[in-house]
């Protein structure tokens, strides 16, 4: 009877996630023919599994399940742990570039840029990591195996995302500007052509970098297949941290090529050109059976979690020109706490779909414990190379070290608490949880962060006031 449940279990884990990924009107025959492909599937890989496994399914899940959790969280810190020092040292080179950008003309003339800089950030990271997250689901059901179901998800998804990009972009654009006008009101003379000029910036970077990051994912998760590695444990890390570095050059190029041009049409027409391709892409995603249900699913989330992270670029805004080291650490700090808190939602919701269990607290503490080498990692990468011109102490690499901790905590916390509430309201977690999340650390992790830096500097522990460094 127990083994009967299990595999019953199993098979109802496997066609639910056939239906979410099909994306295409119920064909109850079609639906039978690509269940049974599933379970001819899992038997070759119960077969492939060792001798002790070949004579009945129900004794392969009932071993499975016995050292499952044991298997897991080795595979977890093999697999995850290289992903983050990986993530970590992409992170110091945006969180590099983000400090270089701020002494250019361009955000000097444009200080909205730092309101724009985390909205698209973390944007493009929900995008990607979406991304990342599906893509990494047909590859555990088999799907990426034959080469056209391979190459029209392939197709999919990347005109999936280009629409994704440049809706959200423009969205990003013109909330960038009116959030400018809002705190900064009467600056600079704000007008139309700066509005266009933001818009067309956000839309370029926003789609060029989805076309190269797609393209990443994409291979790297079919290598990842063939290489018998789980992309649960690596594809969203690496989405992250990419996705921040090639976005973030992007916009700078795209605004200083531009900003020569902001009072003239040319920022103009290049907005009307990128929304005409929308129109191009959605049709191509209507046209795709395996996405086509996407075009008009999952968007509450990715607006919402843009309005979440603006809060983190106000802030960024204000405090860049008043710290040392604001634009250097905020990038580390709230991108390691996001993705670790991501991966531990994707455990607890995957464990939710199988209605299996886990030792979450194990799992919680071991993603816990993997966040101080990492961050040990970052904090003598920029002693070392004197990244930030920042006063290196005690204080404040305690501060930070607890900073990072209560950051890193506090997500995996909202990442449990998300996933466990949208489960129970009837939502999947895997579109609803991560763009929250990680909008949601975008802002506790810069308040952590400024307040840090505000109390170092208030008790003369460590001075981290801009102005101090500018006048030596």
């Amino acid at each position: 009877m127990l083994k009967n449940e299990t595999r019953r279990q199993r098979n109802d884990y496997i066609e639910l996630s056939v239906k979410n990924e099909d994306d295409e009107p119920p064909d109850l025959e079609e639906q039978d023919d690509k269940s049974q492909q599933k379970k001819a599937l899992l038997s070759k890989e119960e077969r492939e599994t060792g001798e002790e496994n070949i004579g009945s399914s129900g004794v392969y899940f009932e071993e499975t399940d016995k050292k499952e959790p044991e298997s897991h969280e080795r595979t977890l810190a093999i697999q995850a742990f290289p992903s983050l020092i990986i993530s970590m040292i992409g992170l110091i080179f945006a969180g590099d570039l983000m400090d270089e950008f701020q002494h250019w003309n361009i955000f000097l003339n444009t200080p909205e840029l730092f309101i724009l800089l985390p909205v698209l950030l973390n944007l493009k990271g929900n995008l990607e990591m979406n991304l990342a997250a599906r893509f990494s689901t047909s590859s555990n059901l088999g799907e990426l195996d034959h080469g056209a179901t391979r190459r029209s998800l392939i197709i999919g998804n990347l005109s999936l995302l280009q629409v994704q990009s440049l809706v959200a972009g423009a969205i990003a654009g013109v909330a960038s500007f009116a959030l400018g006008l809002i705190t900064k009101p009467g600056s600079n003379n704000p007008s139309y052509f700066e509005m266009m000029f933001m818009t067309a910036s956000a839309m370029v970077s926003a789609s060029f970098s989805s076309a190269i990051l797609g393209v990443f994912m994409c291979a790297l998760i079919v290598l990842c297949r063939k290489l018998d590695i789980d992309p649960d444990n690596i594809a969203c890390p690496m989405a992250s941290s990419t996705g921040d570095i090639v976005t973030l050059i992007l916009l700078a190029a795209c605004a200083s090529t531009l900003q020569g041009q902001m009072n003239t049409a040319v920022s103009t027409i290049i907005v009307t050109v990128m929304l005409a391709m929308i129109p191009l892409f959605s049709l191509i995603v209507w046209k795709n059976k395996h996405v086509k249900e996407l075009l008009f699913a999952g968007w509450t989330p990715i607006i919402l979690a843009m309005v979440i992270s603006s809060l983190a670029g106000i802030l960024l805004e204000e405090y860049v020109e008043e710290y040392k080291g604001i634009a250097l650490l905020t990038p580390v700090l709230i991108g390691l706490a996001g993705n670790l808190g991501s991966i531990y939602a994707s455990r607890i919701s995957t464990c939710l779909h199988a209605e299996t269990k886990e030792n979450y607290k194990t799992v919680e503490y071991t993603l816990l414990l993997m966040n101080l080498p990492v961050q040990a990692v970052y904090m003598f990468i920029i002693w070392a190379f004197n990244l930030g011109q920042l006063q290196y102490n005690f204080w404040f690499f305690a501060s930070y070290f607890i900073v990072s901790i209560l950051s890193a905590w506090i997500s995996l916390k909202i990442g449990k608490f998300m996933t466990i509430v949208f489960w129970k309201m009837g939502y999947d977690p895997d579109n609803y949880v991560i763009p929250y999340l990680t909008a949601s650390i975008d802002v506790v992790g810069t308040i952590l962060l400024v307040t840090t830096c505000a109390g170092l500097t208030t008790t003369g522990a460590t001075d981290m006031a801009m102005s101090t460094s500018s006048n030596s």
